[in-house]
């Protein structure tokens, strides 16, 4: 299957409950938030990651569906394949002069790799195979409203040592947002596909990894987590037939009672102005 043709845009709605959707490291994981606005974060590359895990789930070893960006896994040996399965032996940071060859390890990592075909990937590390610029980005995702990052203490009831057996149990703290409805956007670029063989097959397994990535995300932090709307702009021509933020602005999420501190989706009403697509763009509901 050939690359895809058409240049796409979405908006992604997702929502969490008494959960947290991604802690930040560098505030002992509280969940991440805009501190002019207190509206929650959510990082593009925490999005990418369960799109990664669900592809991995669903296709499994199938080929040209591994994962490059897999847990613990070590980026040189996976370029010394691309280098194995061209005959090709590797130097220290270095390409092979001849442009064809170069290309030749590029394109068998974009063939073999969905995520490089998908987001593309530096693969300019000891094992060079170049870089990718990928067809597939996303933004931060932002709550509609400001969120309000809670912590509450817990206690351990078991111990690690005999020694502390007779000690008090260990107390822990964790963080969680009530409830939270995020939005995200992204850009899918046919032109960029084109380098990269991001086929019509990837993009329908994009959209079942956006829809699906949650229910296979569960933990302890992330419980209640669901993709709840996924809008797709579809244009006629694969540079495009008007600008994104203009498609995003026709989208527009309100609560239904402001008084109110929103708990549920149901809190919410998701506007479209379908009467106002520009010409040779198609508005589809994904979920």
């Amino acid at each position: 299957m050939g690359a895809i043709t058409n240049r796409y845009e979405f908006v992604l709605l997702f929502d969490v409950i008494k959960g947290n959707p991604n802690g930040d490291p560098d505030a002992g994981n509280l969940p991440r938030l805009d501190p002019e606005t207190n509206q929650g974060l959510v990082s593009d590359v925490s999005l990418k990651r369960k799109v990664r895990n669900y592809v991995e789930l669903e296709k499994g070893s199938e080929t040209g569906f591994a994962i490059y960006m897999a847990e613990k896994a070590i980026l040189n040996a996976q370029h010394a394949k691309a280098y194995k399965a061209e005959n090709l032996e590797s130097v220290a940071k270095k390409l092979p002069k001849e442009k064809e060859k170069a290309d030749a390890l590029t394109r068998w990592m974009c063939a073999n790799f969905f995520d490089v075909r998908c987001f593309g990937a530096v693969m300019t590390t000891e094992v060079n195979c170049g870089q990718v610029r990928g067809p597939v980005q996303m933004g931060f995702a932002s709550s509609i409203d400001p969120i309000v990052p809670l912590e509450a203490s817990i206690t351990r009831m078991a111990v690690t040592n005999e020694k502390d057996a007779e000690k008090e149990r260990t107390m822990g703290r964790k963080h969680l947002v009530p409830y939270g409805l995020y939005r995200a956007h992204g850009f899918i670029s046919a032109k960029l596909a084109e380098r990269t063989g991001f086929s019509g097959e990837d993009l329908e397994l994009l959209w079942r990894s956006l829809t699906n990535m949650f229910e296979h995300d569960r933990s302890a932090a992330r419980g209640e987590m669901a993709t709840r709307k996924l809008l797709v702009f579809k244009h006629s021509s694969a540079l495009g037939n008007a600008p994104a933020h203009r498609l995003f602005d026709l989208i527009h999420v309100r609560r239904r009672n402001a008084e109110a501190p929103a708990r549920q989706y149901a809190d919410y009403v998701v506007d479209i102005a379908h009467d106002k697509l520009p010409e040779g763009v198609s508005l589809e509901e994904k979920l």
